[in-house]
């Protein structure tokens, strides 16, 4: 049903030194991050965040109308919705006062990964993101993208790596 949240995994409880790929998408899809300020903003506020919240940001991407996050708990009591959930209603409030409009849809998608799953071919799934979308040609000219954890030319090197999470079945 439209407009529903996306379910959590039942009996996972999100806390811990866990891997998440996340992606965030703005109310109605709404090319927000088109506008540099702004982007630059979410990209900070991601930052900061992460670190409070006890993640890592291996990888993020913010496009036009959404984000993706490969990020990873660096505490035991590290806590993933906790964290979504701030740096949504920072986002959004900052948003909020200086436009007057709504920044995120309701809700998020993340998948959990599990030990065996190839972060560094994930992180350049995600870098690769703009490329895909035709916003340029190299993801060293797209500035609201990064990468905590690998440089570019790692990201590189692992483009022709299929994740093997995209071709598991739940």
């Amino acid at each position: 049903m439209p407009g529903r949240r996306p379910p959590r995994i039942d009996g996972f409880d999100y806390v811990g030194p866990h891997a998440y790929f996340l992606t965030i998408c703005t109310f109605r899809r709404i090319p927000w991050f088109r506008d540099s300020v702004c982007a630059a903003e979410t990209v900070s506020l991601l930052l900061r965040t992460a670190t409070a919240y006890g993640f890592g940001v291996i990888a993020h991407c913010l496009m036009p109308d959404h984000l993706h996050a490969l990020v990873d708990g660096t505490r035991p009591n590290s806590n993933f919705l906790k964290f979504v959930a701030m740096f949504k209603q920072r986002t959004a409030f900052t948003f909020a006062r200086d436009r007057g409009q709504v920044l995120w849809q309701e809700g998020f998608f993340e998948h959990v990964l599990r030990s065996e799953d190839d972060l560094q071919g994930i992180a350049a799934y995600i870098v690769e993101n703009p490329i895909r979308a035709g916003l340029c040609r190299d993801a060293s000219e797209y500035p609201y993208l990064g990468s905590g954890r690998y440089t570019f030319e790692e990201l590189a090197d692992a483009v022709q790596i299929v994740p093997n999470w995209k071709s598991r079945r739940p």
